[in-house]
């Protein structure tokens, strides 16, 4: 049952990924307003611009709002109480185990929703009191682990009694309803939303993700332990290339150094790190984040409608 939704307060039951650079306060302000959870993402972040962007999203929206924390930001201690102090009410977590915070979390009243890439973290984390678990599988954008999505979330479901929620290879009514077949309470989506009319990215940005096909995504860092998901470019294919060749990791370094900020500020989509899922190939306009919501809601209902139909 896709309940999601009633546990955030939200319409819809989908919360927006976490995406560094991308997710900023006003951006997470309309995911909110358009119907589903927006989340501030502190991946590139410092303290005090992470508590700006809080603060603008309080400003510009009175829906339901979170930060998705990145475990592995240097000021992650600082972050983490920070939370408290302005009064957040969700939090996601990503790169890590947050098991050392959760507590400061839970006495200040926050939800808190794990990212998780295995069914052994998750299991690990409910003793934390969590509110629910995000299973993410590898055919998302960005960090991935090694599990697909339909394998992922059912193993997970099966060893926690918290919510479930899917991510990764979400983008229309269909796999919507596969992830509530799967057990999940509802989705986080990010893929589908860069090409949104409120993303901030560069429209050069949008235009690669417009004109991918199913197959031009590709991993770089497998060999390094550090596996992101992009569309495949020249950068990708040349850090691939020295991952081959047994490179040093400081010199594969030095050519993805910056390269989001490439592609998400100066649309750079030749030497940028143009982070994406594989279901870029099933974007084909820009639209409002409402008609996103709207579409793949009304998708899932017609799916599911179907379904019982033929049964």
């Amino acid at each position: 049952m896709l309940n999601l939704n009633t546990i955030l307060g939200t319409e819809f039951p989908f919360i927006q990924g976490g995406m560094a650079n991308i997710a900023t306060g006003a951006f997470a302000a309309a995911v909110s307003n358009a119907g589903a959870l927006g989340l501030i993402g502190s991946g590139g972040m410092d303290t005090e611009t992470l508590r700006a962007h809080i603060r603008q999203c309080r400003e510009l929206t009175d829906k339901p709002f979170g930060v998705n924390l990145m475990l592995m930001n240097p000021e992650v201690e600082e972050q983490a109480r920070l939370l408290v102090d302005e009064g957040v009410r969700v939090v996601t977590t990503g790169a890590g185990n947050p098991g050392k915070y959760i507590p400061i979390w839970k006495d200040a009243g926050m939800k808190v929703f794990p990212v998780v890439a295995a069914a052994v973290l998750a299991q690990r984390l409910t003793r934390y009191g969590i509110d629910g678990v995000i299973a993410e599988g590898c055919e998302s954008g960005g960090h991935i682990g090694e599990m697909n999505t339909m394998a992922l979330v059912p193993q997970v479901r099966d060893a926690v009694d918290v919510p479930v929620i899917a991510a990764g290879g979400i983008a229309d009514g269909r796999q919507l309803l596969a992830a509530e077949a799967l057990g999940a309470c509802g989705v986080q989506i990010g893929t589908c939303l860069l090409v949104s009319a409120e993303c901030p990215i560069h429209d050069n940005y949008k235009q690669a993700l417009l004109k991918a096909k199913d197959s031009d995504t590709m991993v770089t860092g497998r060999t390094t332990g550090a596996p992101v998901r992009v569309l495949k470019n020249k950068m990708a294919r040349e850090y691939v290339r020295m991952e081959k060749d047994h490179l040093p990791l400081a010199e594969m370094e030095k050519l993805t150094l910056g390269s989001l900020r490439r592609a998400v500020f100066d649309g750079d989509t030749d030497t940028g790190s143009l982070m994406a899922g594989q279901v870029a190939g099933q974007l084909h306009e820009i639209k409002p984040l409402r008609n996103i919501f709207e579409e793949l809601y009304a998708g899932y209902q017609e799916c599911k409608k179907g379904l019982v139909n033929e049964a």
